[in-house]
């Protein structure tokens, strides 16, 4: 029983390039799927992420059934992972190349429902995040976007954006000022 926990019957480095060549070739399928990200999964999506993790499981451990295999891939795969990351962050291109750019969704209060037919996104998943950014209906919007994360990103027209603390502030700052000087014109009015 020990010997079946502790060791690999595959080489580590083995398991690494097997690791490296899933994550590449999942993470292409995704990229080529779209945008979504798992805060936005819809059931289906769902049900896809969970079986492609145990598709692949055999092909990133191979035949080994060790609990040592099992840590050695987990660790190849978290490593590869925040190289990947990282270098995403810091080099522009690659981070445009695994991410991708915005897709714009709705652009001057209009839908554009071919973006959305190929984004596989419904008009209702959009509304709701409109909805929760402020707006109540897609006219109400200059520009809505599909962020490379997964995000949709809402600009509301500018008359429908709310005011904020800062605004009232600002706004009360200035009819004081008003409120100062007609006091002044009224005293030397009344002299």
């Amino acid at each position: 029983m020990i010997h079946d926990l502790l060791v690999s019957e595959v080489s580590f480095a083995d398991k690494a390039v097997r690791t490296i060549a899933v994550y590449l070739a999942v993470a292409l399928l995704l990229r080529l799927a779209g945008k979504r990200d798992l805060a936005q999964l819809n059931n289906f999506d769902l049900v896809v992420m969970l079986l492609i993790s145990n598709v692949v499981q055999n092909a990133i451990i191979g035949p080994d059934n060790s609990l040592i295999g099992g840590l050695e891939g987990a660790v190849v795969l978290v490593a590869f992972n925040a190289v990947v990351v990282r270098l995403a962050a810091s080099v522009p291109w690659i981070g445009r190349l695994v991410e991708g750019g915005p897709t714009v969704l709705a652009k001057d209060g209009r839908y554009l429902d071919r973006v959305l037919r190929r984004t596989g996104l419904r008009r209702a998943d959009v509304d709701t995040s409109i909805q929760r950014q402020g707006g109540t209906h897609v006219s109400d919007t200059s520009l809505v976007t599909l962020e490379p994360g997964g995000s949709v990103l809402v600009r509301l027209r500018p008359e429908e954006v709310d005011a904020t603390r800062g605004d009232v502030d600002d706004l009360r700052a200035r009819l004081d000022r008003i409120e100062r000087q007609l006091e002044t014109l009224l005293e030397r009015g009344a002299r």
